[in-house]
């Protein structure tokens, strides 16, 4: 048997004081680390005129930071507490995630089952089946592509069906019941706030302004809650107190290799880390929900206007794109708390060590700034700066551009063209050469499609335009969308 060799008793001491002076520097250094998320998350706060915010990170199912930041209610000024709810829009979708799983373990449904057997009169395919419809990978090409959709909200008949009660009964008994979320409940109308200290809505147009609420709910939205009963929900998810370890692994689990979407929730992997996450956005609310399960870390927003969501385009399925998961990510995940969160004119001026975080990093940044232009359009200067740094430093944009980016960079065409301040053409090789490339792989896109579309109209080359926009209209399996009515008013105005 291997002998463990004796220490003088003054060696063991020393050893005891080392390992107790590592532990501290750790515990400075998380600390520090966790200051520094907080005071980003105030500039971001800020930036994005967002008036009130509830901010939860978690590690090892201990709540480590909680604060919550602004107002409530701007005119009246209350604050945001932990008692403040706010309606989480399609957070709503990990809520039915966990229901169809549930039905899925006690023999009540098969996630394999065609759509058309809940459905008879709806006439979709027989090769739609709730899975697809689950994994937002039903339409196109039922299971091929990933595009965000509404149909994800007929799942409230699949679970009333499966159940044989109403959707919102359900939910109050299987998770908010069983939960004891004291905090949560399905939004129907505004008698059901009589009591209750709502974050109050607000939109940024020419400043801040008084907002509405989205009542009505579905599987799709329409839950309200707090940071805290999310954070007793995700203990739950990492407990399998609610679904099995089997059902949460596929739910956290691409649908098909290269896609960022599971089952009811988002599954990304980026600088060798699963991330699994969800988002909200309302008109007048966003929320976010992300967790690194190898790391037993979670971090959970909320906010009383859009734009910790809309800015962005997390519909796309790209977490890298939100500087707030960037911030999370960096100083508390990554390890990156040595970059700053924003480039200033200073920092574009140095050279940049190459790392693909530091690339998305820029990117999200470019992309705000794109978004904030509408309202100052010195913001539309700072993401060209950027974007041209990006692509100085990173040149094989071929590789990287996304939907994201071809969003920033037509976006920004958008805005010119808008606030009429004359043609911009800074990258237009670069919409060209990334929207072709997406087209490539997916042809389908209604996205990438759009924005080609657009380009061209822009440009002046109608008939390369009308191509692009009747494919949108001539795809098959698709759901009416806002691209769609684009699409179409384009086509009856250039026959």
């Amino acid at each position: 048997m291997f002998k463990i060799p004796q220490l003088p008793v003054c060696m063991i001491c020393m050893l005891i004081i080392l390992n107790g002076c590592n532990s501290n520097k750790k515990n400075d250094k998380d600390s520090q680390n966790l200051e520094k998320f907080g005071q980003e998350l105030i500039e971001l706060k800020e930036y994005f005129k967002i008036p009130g915010m509830a901010v939860l990170v978690k590690k090892d199912g201990q709540i480590i930071y909680e604060e919550y930041l602004g107002k409530s209610d701007v005119k009246n000024t209350v604050p945001v507490d932990a008692s403040t709810v706010f309606p989480i829009a399609s957070l709503t979708k990990v809520f039915t995630g966990i229901a169809m799983m549930k039905h899925v373990e006690e023999g009540e449904l098969s996630l394999d089952k065609p759509l058309s057997k809940y459905f008879p009169d709806l006439q979709f395919d027989d090769s739609i089946n709730l899975a697809h419809v689950l994994s937002h990978t039903s339409q196109g090409r039922p299971g091929e592509n990933f595009y965000y959709s509404t149909r994800f909200g007929i799942l409230t008949k699949v679970i009333e069906k499966a159940s044989s009660i109403s959707f919102k009964q359900y939910i109050e008994e299987k998770i908010i019941n069983k939960l004891s979320l004291k905090h949560t409940f399905l939004l129907q109308d505004s008698t059901q706030l009589k009591g209750i200290k709502i974050a109050k809505p607000y939109l940024l147009k020419e400043g801040i302004q008084d907002g509405f609420i989205d009542y009505g709910f579905s599987a799709s939205a329409g839950i309200i809650s707090t940071a805290r009963d999310l954070s007793k929900l995700d203990s739950a998810l990492d407990n399998n107190t609610l679904v099995s370890k089997a059902s949460k692994n596929k739910m956290f689990t691409s649908f098909k290799p290269g896609l960022p979407y599971g089952y009811g929730i988002f599954s990304q992997d980026f600088e060798n880390k699963k991330l699994i996450w969800a988002y909200g956005q309302y008109d007048c609310y966003s929320s976010l929900y992300l967790k690194i399960p190898e790391d037993n870390l979670t971090l959970i927003l909320l906010a009383n206007n859009n734009l910790m969501s809309d800015p962005a385009r997390l519909i796309y399925g790209n977490i890298s794109s939100s500087l707030f998961a960037i911030s999370f990510l960096k100083n508390i995940a990554l390890g990156y708390d040595n970059l700053s969160l924003f480039e200033s004119e200073e920092t574009l001026q140095q050279d940049s060590k190459i790392s693909t975080f530091k690339r998305e990093k820029m990117l999200a940044q470019a992309l705000a700034a794109s978004f904030m232009s509408r309202l100052d359009l010195k913001e539309m200067e700072s993401s060209k700066r950027i974007l041209k740094k990006v692509f100085k430093d990173y040149p094989n944009y071929q590789e990287y551009g996304d939907l994201s980016l071809l969003h920033n960079l037509m976006f920004l065409k958008e805005v010119a063209f808008h606030r009429e301040i004359g043609e911009f053409n800074d990258f237009d090789v670069q919409i060209e050469i990334i929207g072709k490339n997406l087209l490539q792989t997916d042809p389908d896109n209604p996205y990438a499609n759009y924005y080609l579309g657009s380009f061209y109209d822009k440009s002046g080359s109608i008939e390369q335009a009308k191509k692009y926009f009747e494919r949108i209209v001539n795809a098959k399996n698709f759901s009416p969308n806002w691209y769609t009515k684009e699409a179409e008013l384009w086509l009856q105005s250039n026959k």
